[in-house]
């Protein structure tokens, strides 16, 4: 039986909806791709920062990692940090929990989730719903076993 933590995480995928995408008409493939990774930056700046979930057992940071998003785990509770090394996850700080996020034509952003708790891997979305909130969702299979989860943006300390 999974724990409720693994259930979240097992479904979870961070998912975002970023800025509209300009069309790239007709230039040729080498100015497409360009304006595309600079369009993607763009709205990668929308969701850098620390994130936590919605028991706030596990906060993540979001930045960039090469031409994509990727999240890892900057904080986390004993309990969560006991329920990763359970599932063959030794040190859940510094693990890379989301990996290869790339924005989609259709605004959200697609990439891979690891899932400490039963070390498995799983494709999934970041939607983001305003500033401070985006909604990972996860399937197990295609649009089959999906699950969603709610993580808020952690403020700076004034």
């Amino acid at each position: 039986m999974l724990t409720p933590f693994v259930a979240r995480m097992a479904m979870l995928t961070v998912s975002a909806m970023a800025l509209a995408m300009s069309p790239v008409g007709a230039q040729p493939a080498a100015a497409q791709r360009v304006g595309a990774q600079k369009v993607a930056a763009q709205g990668a700046a929308g969701l850098q920062g620390i994130w936590r979930n919605g028991s706030d057992s596990v906060r993540i940071k979001l930045a960039p990692c090469g031409s994509s998003l990727c999240g890892t785990v900057v904080e986390a509770s004993a309990k969560a940090k006991a329920d990763a090394a359970a599932g063959g996850t030794a040190r859940l700080v510094g693990t890379q929990l989301f990996h290869g996020f790339r924005r989609g034509e259709d605004g959200l952003w697609y990439g891979r989730v690891y899932v400490p708790d039963i070390a498995q891997e799983f494709d999934g979305t970041i939607d983001q719903v305003d500033r401070d909130t985006i909604v990972g969702k996860g399937c197990l299979l295609a649009n089959f076993g999906c699950k969603s989860q709610t993580w808020r943006r952690v403020s700076a300390k004034r």
